[in-house]
């Protein structure tokens, strides 16, 4: 079944003050890593201003995002005073301690334990009723298809499960694929072997791999095959079991392309496919093979279908407004 998927905007405004400002740069960290911590975690935006850090979102949201500052901002005052020295303030312990004390982010969207993924880097949370839905058909589907625009996490969260899968060993290897240019996959052009030529397309799948695993489990996994990347291509032929296969990009992929891939899913194998119609660099006139997909796959049983919007952007708090203006055209 095709789905919209909606979040309300019932948003908020707090301001946290402090009295001891010396302490507050290392509370948002460098470059503000630690407000950015917590943002990938709970859906608020955070900036600060000398001595305030500011919170703007739901207010069950704004008032857990607060609890997490201030019980670090504590234990800053607590290293202080007892003269402990570190070379950098984490706030990922603080943010796990208060969600795991906590019965749910939010009362109303009742986020439970189900949704948790646990990677071996962090643990990751839905920050969209968008995100909820989504997560709960990566569990009970073989097939996800989910479409939506850039940074509205449909990438990271399929990959996040796939890692939670390999760690748990609910699967012995993770497929990320995706077409490797544009158009038909025309590497040959390239200088290098064909990890030189391919790896410049993948570097947004090793990215999100890199922010949930230590780089030497990346490696050691790459090594040994239970994480695979590889183009398009390179699934021509195969019968892929026990597998967790992600296609990425997948608006990109020509019609022959999408049934290629489609019909390699082997025994005890699970399939993601993401991509953003509205990005499609095809040559003029050729058919997304994901666009077709979605129509001719919708109703079938035990593949999903499901569209994420600009509310479940998770990226820069301009990015869903760059969006939704480009929307208007």
């Amino acid at each position: 079944m095709h789905k919209k998927l909606n979040q309300e905007n019932n948003k908020k405004s707090i301001n946290i003050n402090f009295d001891d400002i010396s302490l507050v740069p290392q509370l948002i960290g460098v470059n503000n890593k630690n407000l950015r911590e917590i943002e990938d975690i709970i859906n608020v935006e955070l900036d600060s201003n000398g001595s305030i850090i500011n919170l703007y979102g739901r207010q069950k949201d704004c008032i857990l995002a607060k609890k997490i500052i201030e019980n670090s901002y504590l234990k800053l005052k607590d290293y202080k005073k007892n003269k402990i020295e570190f070379e950098e303030f984490s706030i990922n312990f603080d943010i796990n301690n208060v969600i795991n004390k906590s019965s749910s982010i939010n009362e109303d969207n009742n986020i439970s334990e189900i949704y948790k993924i646990n990677t071996w880097k962090k643990t990751i949370i839905p920050k969209t009723d968008g995100h909820k839905s989504y997560l709960s058909s990566l569990y009970n589907n073989d097939v996800v298809f989910c479409t939506g625009p850039a940074g509205s996490g449909k990438t990271y969260l399929a990959v996040a499960n796939a890692i939670n899968n390999l760690k748990n060993r609910k699967v012995e290897k993770v497929i990320l694929s995706r077409p490797a240019v544009e158009a038909g996959e025309k590497i040959g052009f390239l200088p290098g072997d064909i990890k030189e030529k391919v790896d410049p397309y993948l570097r947004p799948i090793y990215d999100a791999l890199n922010d949930m695993m230590p780089a030497d489990k990346v490696e050691k996994k790459l090594l040994s095959g239970e994480i695979e990347i590889a183009p398009l291509a390179f699934m021509r032929g195969r019968t892929l079991k026990n597998s967790y296969i992600i296609i990425d990009e997948a608006q990109n992929t020509s019609q022959i392309q999408m049934k290629m891939v489609l019909t390699r899913l082997g025994e005890g194998s699970r399939m993601v496919v993401t991509g953003d119609l509205t990005q499609v660099d095809l040559p003029k006139g050729q058919k997304s093979g994901l666009s077709e997909a979605v129509k001719i796959l919708d109703g079938i049983k035990r593949i999903d279908i499901l569209k994420l919007d600009a509310v479940d952007i998770v990226r820069h708090p301009v990015v869903s407004k760059i969006i939704k203006a480009y929307e208007k055209l």
